[in-house]
């Protein structure tokens, strides 16, 4: 609640943001909903996960090609930016990108132009950038991995996406919510929910979801119970696995 309140006063801004959190607490969601809620939500909303896309193709990708630029390239390639212009684009896993596309992209958060590889035209482009990181980007700056300029232009507006057991108390909203997706009349447990509730989840509302879809379909009773949850969930199990067995 407390995040989805400092989105409702971000998303009126023009302002960067950047979304930092672990692995799987919806950092993605969360760019979405600012974008939603701002006067650009009727504009694109284009989303580019950095640490997917090989090196030598990331710069074709967010800002496009002309023809006969490298080879392969048998035509024009409209990027990333270009499709987000009058919306947002998100830039997901912003630490994987390498020196030299920082300084790139540093150019279009301050001039607002880009030009195709291969091309000279500057091309405008009017879009709100969000960038989203797992890591710390302070201490890449301090080992010289990300530029210092470039983060303090991203880093205008923080949000902090907190881990899911740092919001234990969303757990029985979201295994509901998950368990409604698969349009079942099954429902859980209220001594599944508590112990849902007291588990570790280092893969965060990623690793949630697909264990109530797990249970959903191996379960055939209208309730899902304890016994319903797999080994590798137990406690046993779990401190074994936790020492490399």
């Amino acid at each position: 609640q407390n995040v989805l309140k400092t989105v409702g006063q971000v998303a009126a801004s023009e302002a960067t943001v950047m979304v930092t959190g672990e692995s799987g607490t919806g950092k993605e969601l969360i760019a979405r909903c600012v974008h939603r809620h701002s006067h650009r939500s009727k504009g694109p909303f284009v989303a580019v996960n950095c640490a997917a896309i090989p090196e030598n193709l990331i710069e074709s990708e967010l800002f496009g090609h002309e023809k006969g630029a490298f080879t392969g390239a048998i035509k024009r390639s409209i990027g990333r930016f270009e499709r987000a212009k009058g919306g947002t684009i998100l830039l997901d896993d912003i630490d994987d990108l390498s020196l030299r596309l920082q300084t790139k992209l540093l150019r279009v958060i301050q001039e607002g132009e880009i030009e195709r590889v291969g091309g000279t035209e500057v091309i405008s482009v009017d879009v709100r950038i969000i960038a989203a990181t797992k890591v710390d980007l302070k201490s890449l700056v301090e080992t010289k991995s990300f530029r210092e300029d470039l983060y303090y232009r991203l880093n205008v507006i923080k949000l902090i996406v907190p881990t899911l057991n740092e919001r234990k108390s969303d757990i029985p909203l979201l295994a509901h919510f998950f368990l409604s997706k698969l349009s079942t009349e099954k429902q859980l447990s209220q001594d599944l929910i508590k112990y849902l509730m007291e588990l570790d989840w280092p893969g965060n509302v990623r690793e949630l979801e697909p264990l109530i879809m797990q249970m959903s379909v191996f379960c055939r009773k209208p309730v899902i119970d304890l016994d319903d949850v797999p080994d590798s969930y137990t406690p046993v199990q779990r401190e074994y696995e936790s020492k490399g067995g």
